[in-house]
């Protein structure tokens, strides 16, 4: 909203459930096994924020942190209408049969990657970008040397050695990636 977008936070578990740690996990783990609830969730919101007056359909992105950087992935799978996606540290796996398929993807992909995140393996890694050149997406993937999970998130501390920490190197400079993507696919 700071960079005068209309903007919306997809409430994809439903009214008044907000789990923490560690029943998020358990929670989020419900969508990340159900992706077609998850895609249903996900495009419901979008088309919300389409709906909504103030939204310039001319420029519309969706952009995800962990959960929901796996969320906006699956929404650039589904074929969704809108001109790019941004994933900060999200999973980059999907359910079997639900992978891109070729020219399916109409968005433009950004994602924004802790190089050495343990919850996102060079093998999920590797299969991303197959999937993605398979289906002929217009992707790029910047890993940031020294970040792991949660790199954006101050709260998650600063010890790498827990698997997520706040890097602030990786946090600014994905930060001005993204804006950069902005400002190449809102021309």
């Amino acid at each position: 909203a700071e960079m005068g977008y209309n903007v919306i936070a997809a409430d994809i578990y439903g009214k008044g459930i907000r789990p923490q740690p560690p029943e998020a996990g358990k929670t989020a783990g419900k969508y990340k096994g159900d992706r077609v609830l998850y895609r249903e969730r996900l495009t419901a919101a979008l088309e919300l924020l389409k709906a909504d007056e103030r939204t310039d359909q001319s420029k519309v992105a969706a952009i995800g942190y962990c959960f929901g950087g796996t969320g906006v992935l699956e929404l650039a799978r589904a074929g969704a209408e809108i001109d790019g996606v941004v994933s900060f540290h999200g999973g980059l796996d999907t359910q079997k049969g639900m992978e891109a398929g070729k020219g399916k993807v109409s968005s433009k992909i950004l994602v924004l990657h802790g190089a050495v995140d343990p919850y996102v393996p060079a093998e999920q890694v590797a299969a991303f970008e197959k999937e993605m050149n398979e289906a002929g997406a217009d992707y790029q993937f910047v890993s940031y040397s020294g970040a792991v999970h949660s790199f954006t998130h101050k709260e998650a501390g600063d010890d790498p050695a827990k698997g997520a920490a706040y890097n602030e190197a990786a946090d600014r400079r994905s930060w001005a990636a993204m804006k950069a993507f902005f400002a190449e696919i809102f021309k």
